[in-house]
């Protein structure tokens, strides 16, 4: 019998995972993971982990696995905190889900399971696991859930082949209706139980609360710039190289504070992302104000009326070389070679027709469709029909 450790998480999906990997004749071990303490910035007792490790236990009980519960906030904040401020401070948005995933999960927690004597560790995202033979080579893919509205390869689109030699995907299958019915016929705890919208396992977070702790406020102004700004009508044809025509694609506009108008104030420019329309607390304009751009050297937040100002949208963006990430390392481009893929710059956006092209600084992703709010810290991933191929840093 082989023996797989289960992160229960508490939710109904590790639930039913823990529950199909015993029924496929697998020795099962459940352990929750401990990520977080400080609960002066949760919103609400929503989801705190103690009723989540609460339901973890019940459901191994109930299953007859043993259960134990490992205390990762050391690790959590210094790989995944830290991070964040850092990124936020910098101007940038980062994704916990995908780092958590890579930092934490699939490494921390894998590295504990492998050393209990597990042969492979398991949870409960919608995903699938693939496995080919290429020279002799076992090449494991990462596939898209069969349940597309809840697929979740792409917080997984930072794993290696060494963490997916040893990942299990039990729900991958399946629809979320049909493991909601498994965990009901099956009395599990979990199994009315709402999904966890929170940050990665710290539970519902007031971001701006959270990061107050280590990003002090400072007022600054909120600028609106009008849509019919001549930096955005700059139509250039002739480029003297490719490397010239992808540059000018994937470059951002850059704004100076004299370009626009004041509108209003904010407490800091680290607390806000662009596409962001809530918290800007400008009212009187005919269009709702959007975030086009956030200054944060200078503390100033670029705005634009409506979704529709050219100020949101580009047709490209650039990856740097040690951010960029294959999944199938096989399949990497080498300097000069291009791709064409289906690409997601966030999570749950349908697939966009784009083409990977690689270069001596870095991999830049052409669009065939100008993409709304290209996020410098997010991460773009890119597939060919179902098998996420990799990933990158937008930078």
């Amino acid at each position: 019998m082989k023996k797989v450790v289960v992160g229960l998480s508490g939710g109904v999906d590790s639930s039913v995972s823990a529950y199909l990997l015993q029924q496929q004749g697998y020795e099962v071990i459940g352990l929750f993971m401990k990520n977080w303490h400080d609960d002066s910035v949760t919103i609400s007792d929503e989801c705190p982990w103690l009723d989540d490790s609460n339901d973890a236990m019940l459901v191994a009980e109930k299953l007859g696995i043993p259960f134990q519960t490992v205390d990762l906030s050391e690790q959590y904040k210094e790989r995944i905190v830290d991070y964040m401020f850092n990124e936020y401070e910098r101007g940038r948005t980062p994704n916990p889900d995908v780092l958590c995933n890579r930092e934490i999960k699939f490494d921390v927690f894998m590295k504990i399971a492998l050393s209990l004597g597990a042969d492979y560790v398991a949870t409960g995202h919608y995903c699938r696991k693939g496995e080919i033979q290429k020279n002799g080579e076992t090449i494991y893919q990462l596939l898209a859930g069969k349940d597309a509205s809840k697929d979740q390869s792409y917080f997984l689109c930072q794993l290696t082949q060494e963490q997916l030699a040893k990942s299990l995907f039990p729900i991958g299958e399946l629809q979320k209706s049909e493991v909601r019915k498994i965990a009901k016929e099956q009395n599990l705890v979990t199994a009315d139980k709402k999904d966890s919208q929170g940050l990665c396992f710290i539970g519902k977070v007031r971001l701006p609360d959270f990061l107050q702790q280590k990003l002090q406020p400072k007022e600054g102004t909120i600028v609106e710039i009008d849509a019919a700004k001549e930096l955005y009508s700059e139509e250039k044809a002739d480029y003297r190289s490719k490397i010239e025509e992808l540059e000018h694609l994937s470059k951002k506009y850059k704004y100076a504070s004299t370009d626009g108008k004041v509108v209003g104030k904010h407490q800091g420019a680290h607390y806000f992302t662009k596409g962001q329309r809530k918290g800007l607390a400008v009212g009187g304009t005919p269009e709702p104000l959007f975030i086009i751009d956030t200054d944060v050297k200078e503390n100033v937040i670029y705005t634009g009326q409506g979704k529709n100002h050219p100020g949101i949208y580009r047709k490209a963006l650039f990856v740097n070389n040690e951010e960029v990430h294959w999944v199938r390392k096989d399949l990497a481009l080498g300097e000069n070679e291009e791709l064409h893929v289906k690409a997601r710059i966030r999570y749950r956006q349908p697939l966009q027709n784009a083409t990977l092209h690689q270069t001596g600084n870095g991999l830049y992703v052409v669009f065939e469709e100008n993409q709304a709010s290209i996020t410098e810290g997010q991460f773009v991933a890119w597939y060919d029909g179902e098998e996420l191929l990799g990933s990158g840093v937008i930078s």
